[in-house]
This record gives structure tokens, sequence and C-alpha cells, in this order.
């Protein structure tokens, strides 16, 4: 798997490259030190995942995620920082990044990046149990409304934490075929791009 690296401290950068080829299953094809950089790096190498800091001078690692994901829709971008601010998670999730997870986890870096690779969506247990705090109750969603069955429902809350379709499928009893179809169903139904905005739309709208 390729990668890009994008952190402002560049010994953190040089670290990262280190411990993640150690692996023998990682390289870091690219290694930038700021937001815009990192569109011209994403443009140059199309990474098979972005590994991207937050605050960095000028243009942040958000901003520069949402310039590449406007411009390349399949990135995947995957945040790494020190920050979990509420804002952030929200912005993050709201642009499409394939997952945010905190420095302090170091040693859950390589797995994340394998999990993104893999077509999974990543955060961290502290981002996941901030997710449901970060909007105030409002009066309750109609799923009816939506024409959301009580099946999609159940598969909609799976997916807002965090679970793969394999643990889905053998929780609700069903074929990971049939999740995957619940799935995409869902995502016409609310006219969503893959299952993180799935999971944005779930607490942003359905459990705010």
């Amino acid at each position: 798997m390729n990668i890009a690296v994008i952190d402002d401290d560049k010994l953190v950068a040089i670290s990262l490259k280190t411990i993640l080829e150690s692996t023998g299953r990682i390289t870091v094809a690219a290694m930038g030190s700021s937001g815009a950089e990192a569109i011209g790096i994403y443009r140059d190498t199309k990474p098979d995942v972005m590994l991207m800091d937050i605050r960095m001078e000028g243009m942040t690692g958000l901003e520069a995620g949402e310039h590449i994901l406007k411009e390349f829709p399949e990135a995947k971008i995957l945040y790494l920082t020190t920050f979990a601010d509420d804002e952030y998670i929200i912005k993050a999730l709201s642009i499409g990044a394939k997952g945010y997870i905190l420095k302090q986890d170091f040693e859950g870096i390589a797995p994340a990046l394998e999990a993104v690779m893999g077509g999974q969506s990543v955060f961290g247990d502290m981002i996941v149990t901030k997710l449901p705090e970060l909007m105030k109750p409002k009066s309750a969603y109609s799923f009816e409304a939506h024409g959301i069955s009580e099946k999609e429902r159940e598969i909609m809350e799976h997916v807002a934490a965090g679970k793969s379709n394999k643990e889905i499928a053998g929780e609700l009893y069903l074929s990971e075929g049939t999740v995957r179809n619940y799935i995409s169903t869902l995502l016409d139904k609310l006219s969503l791009r893959d299952r993180t905005q799935l999971a944005v739309y779930y607490y942003t709208e359905v459990k705010k």
C-alpha cells in the first residue's frame, strides 16, 4: 500500500514513515508539511491513502481534504491529529474523510490505514463516543417520512456505530450481501455517497 504523510512537524512525519514502513506492508511514497502541499502531492502521486494532520499553517488539513475530495471523490483520507475538537470531527465526517484517529494511539495507525485501504471507515473509540453528544436534542426524527423501514433503521444505527458489514450481519442474522443491499438502499433513499456520510447523517439528522 502506498500512502502520503502530511504533517507540519517534520520529525513526526519522519517517525511515521519509519514506523509504518517497518511493517513491510506500507510504503510512504510522499511526505508534505502543509495543506496546500497535500493537494499537489495527491494530484501527482494518487496515494492509496493520505494520512494527514489537521492543524497546519496556512491551509488546514480539513480544507485540503475538502479540496481533494471535491476533485477526487474516490480519495481515501485518514486524519491523524492530537485534537478531538467537536467541530473538527464533524467537518472531517461531512467532507467524506475515511477516518479520524488520535496520535496518542500510535500502535493503531498501521491497522487503521489497512482498514481504510480495505474500504472501512475508522474512527477512534474516543471519537465514536463523542459523536452522540455533538448535537443538542430536537424533535424526534421520522423514519417513516423518509421511507426507512425498521430493519433499515437498525442497519443505519450499526453503521453509525462503526461496525463492519460482517459484524452487522452477525448481530442481525443476515448475510453480508443482504447488509450491503440494505446500505445501498439507504444511500439511495437519502441521496448519500457512502457509509461515512450515512454515519454523519445519523448523528446530525437523526440523533441531534
